[in-house]
């Protein structure tokens, strides 16, 4: 019956490829690239955090604006982060997702009908990665931040993976005080996902008076990601009162960073952070996810679900393999324990890893050209 199985893994990535093949034809790549072939390979030989050494990533394709969307200010610097007419995007960067950030950035200037209309904010606890982004994407416009480990480091609780536990991963609560204040709005994005859409469709997205928008799910089991503790003291159990709490995934949100502000969200997370660390705590489960259910869910605005298709790498244990569901696609998102890049590297990829695979940078030159002409 392993056979059997391996079949319907290959035809989901089959069916997968037909399904997403209008929204890769919607924005053809002739329309916003200059050169389709790739210019060379770019090695990293400074020490990143970690002591890795030597990284190397093919240099990216140079993306221009279609003609309809203006001359667009080629490299970016802090001076014009300012510009109103900017979509601003915000991910981080750390040794052991770099892989997984480029594809990700890689895949958002593909798309985007306006690439030089794209700014991104990249989060790190080691500002050399900047140079990388810069040798690998030389007209991307963007600025780094440094993120303190420290800021975080004791709020931060136990959870069922190591990656969850990391400093990094708690950047995104941080962004109304890490961006400049003229940033009234931003897309923040994990590290484990391409688009394969418009970045510019969900920049657009009316939040309604929102502060988070996000796709929702409101058929998960949304008592699960807090204790038993929580739920029996009224204290906690009673912020949900007056609520319809919803499950959303914190990888893909557009976020109003002038509400977020003016209403001091920030500490409202870092104190559910707090009651989680004091005794006798442990009052919910994963990490840096249930502070945002807590404060935001039955207050998020909703966004279509082809805009994070989530849950491609599987469990939180063994990183199983998953198909898509059902619906049109946008973004694929390998969140789970199971990472596309890991996979292939292994030789044990899940079939749906090959719609990743074509905005992998990582390599000497001529490796995976042919996949993303």
């Amino acid at each position: 019956m392993l056979w059997v199985a391996r079949l319907s893994g290959f035809l989901s990535a089959a069916m997968a490829m037909v399904v997403l093949s209008p929204s890769l034809q919607s924005f053809p790549p002739a329309e916003a690239i200059r050169s389709s072939q790739f210019d060379g390979s770019v090695r990293f030989p400074g020490q990143i955090a970690g002591g890795a050494r030597g990284i190397a990533f093919r240099r990216a394709p140079s993306f221009r604006n279609a003609d309809d969307c203006g001359a667009g200010a080629g490299n970016g610097t802090a001076a014009n982060v300012c510009d109103p007419s900017l979509v601003h995007i915000a991910i981080t960067l750390d040794e052991e997702y770099l892989r997984g950030s480029v594809a990700a950035v890689h895949s958002v200037v593909q798309h985007a009908r306006c690439p030089e209309s794209v700014f991104f904010h990249f989060l790190v606890s080691d500002p050399g990665l900047g140079d990388l982004v810069r040798a690998v994407f030389p007209q991307l416009r963007f600025k780094v931040y440094y993120f303190d480990p420290e800021r975080v480091r004791g709020l931060i609780s136990t959870s069922v993976r190591q990656a969850l536990e990391q400093p990094l991963n708690y950047a995104r609560n941080y962004l109304a005080d890490l961006l400049e204040p003229c940033v009234r709005r931003v897309i923040y994005l994990d590290s484990d996902l391409v688009l394969v859409d418009d970045v510019a469709k969900l920049w657009r997205t009316d939040l309604g008076g929102r502060t988070v928008g996000a796709p929702e799910y409101c058929h998960a089991n949304f008592t699960k990601y807090f204790t038993g503790r929580f739920w029996s003291d009224q204290r906690f159990a009673g912020t949900f009162v007056g609520r319809r709490p919803c499950y959303f995934n914190t990888g893909v949100m557009v976020l109003d960073l002038e509400r977020w502000r003016h209403a001091g969200y920030t500490q409202r997370i870092e104190r559910w952070m707090e009651i989680q660390k004091s005794p006798p705590g442990h009052i919910y489960e994963l990490g840096s996810l249930p502070p945002f259910l807590l404060v935001f869910a039955g207050h998020v605005a909703p966004i279509e679900h082809r805009w994070n298709q989530h849950g491609l790498g599987g469990d939180n244990v063994l990183g199983s393999c998953r198909d898509l569901h059902p619906g049109p696609v946008s973004l694929l998102h390998w969140s789970g324990s199971g990472k596309p890049w890991a996979r292939l590297g292994a030789g044990r990829p899940c079939p749906l890893d090959a719609l990743w695979a074509p905005f992998d940078l990582y390599g000497p030159a001529g490796a995976g050209a042919e996949e993303s002409r």
